[in-house]
């Protein structure tokens, strides 16, 4: 019998019938290896930390883990209220070992998913810049802002998406305070994703809801591109003036007729998705109104030629008024090209005259 029981006794697993086993096995809700917990410190001795768990039994954080997160450590004293990650729920010596740097780690981590889940705003200063956007730091963790999620007023607007110039310009926000939200959170890939976007559609659809079709305003250019110009109509929202809504004549390259930070007058034509799309010509007479009591189809007229397409030329009979003439009477580009030079006056008979759609064939005449 007495053998039986020794036998017994030795098939036992002293850390499974461990009086802290035992206690564990009582409580509901025990934590386990990977579980983030909440203690007290008692302690922070020479390369240990303890920390009162109750009721599931003393913390230690001690070894690798204590090396690791010796920064943290410095700032702990007895009394405080810390968090931390178990690594074992039971080593060797009866204590319930801890992580407080995978706990740190993964709190950062489910905070990100909190912010991201409520859109809240956080401030943070870019680092440094490569060609694709910005690196900004939060909690420890390294972040990117991608260009294409940088609000109007900080997109770097650089003619013919020029990379290089591209990167100059995102330099220039190294060290400036903006305004984020995230977007993406990764703990697996290490990554988070932010945007300043966010926030400014979110402004933007307040501030466009001011606007409706048909209302002047008067704003600042802040980028000219080659298809055309924002203009900051107020703070937070900027409008689109297209390079066909410049000028009732032909615009070729809107550089040549305004400037950065001259002030403008436009009038809103378009407010859709948020957007408001501005045309300055609309402020100014509409030259076709006066052209349809001065010209009909049939008549003969001197226009100069301004433009070639691969329609044909264009010529004008007077600014804001032009017309095309077709290729196919000339037989050839070349023989277009020929006969008829840019910037000089020809004669020609209006084949076509709409001046509600502001549309006009010339057919050439001669010299």
């Amino acid at each position: 019998m007495e053998a039986d029981v020794n036998a017994d006794v030795s098939l036992r697993d002293p850390k499974k019938d461990s009086p802290m086993t035992s206690l564990i096995g009582q409580i509901k809700g025990i934590p386990n290896g990977g579980d983030i917990v909440e203690g007290t410190v008692i302690s922070v001795a020479k390369g240990k930390v303890f920390v009162d768990l109750k009721p599931f039994g003393t913390g230690i954080i001690y070894g690798r883990e204590y090396i690791v997160a010796r920064d943290i450590i410095k700032k702990v004293n007895p009394g405080d209220k810390i968090s931390a990650k178990i690594v074992d729920p039971e080593n060797e010596n009866g204590y319930i070992e801890l992580s407080l740097k995978e706990a740190r780690q993964a709190m950062v981590w489910s905070e990100a998913e909190e912010i991201m889940k409520e859109k809240r705003a956080i401030e943070l200063i870019p680092t440094e810049a490569n060609k694709g956007g910005l690196i900004v730091e939060w909690q420890g963790v390294q972040g990117f802002l991608p260009a294409s999620q940088l609000k109007a007023e900080h997109y770097p607007r650089v003619p013919d998406g020029d990379k290089d110039k591209i990167y100059d310009e995102l330099k220039k926000l190294v060290g400036t305070k903006i305004t984020l939200s995230i977007i993406s959170v990764s703990p697996k890939e290490n990554k988070l994703i932010f945007s300043e976007k966010a926030f400014e559609e979110k402004d933007k659809e307040k501030l466009v809801s001011k606007y409706a079709v048909g209302d002047a305003v008067e704003g600042e250019v802040t980028g000219i591109v080659d298809f055309g110009l924002f203009l900051k109509v107020e703070e937070g929202l900027e409008g689109l003036v297209h390079i066909s809504e410049m000028d009732w004549g032909l615009v070729e390259n809107p550089r040549l007729m305004f400037k950065v930070g001259e002030k403008i007058k436009a009038k809103v034509i378009e407010v859709k998705d948020g957007k408001v799309s501005l045309s300055v010509k609309a402020l100014k007479p509409n030259p076709w109104t006066e052209a349809s009591s001065k010209y009909k189809k049939d008549d003969l007229v001197k226009a100069v030629v301004i433009k070639f397409n691969r329609h044909g030329a264009l010529a004008s009979i007077e600014e804001g008024v032009a017309g095309l003439v077709h290729i196919s009477e000339f037989g050839s580009e070349d023989k277009l090209h020929s006969t008829l030079e840019l910037g000089k006056t020809y004669s020609f008979k209006i084949t076509l005259f709409d001046p509600k759609e502001q549309k006009m064939t010339l057919a050439f005449v001669g010299n």
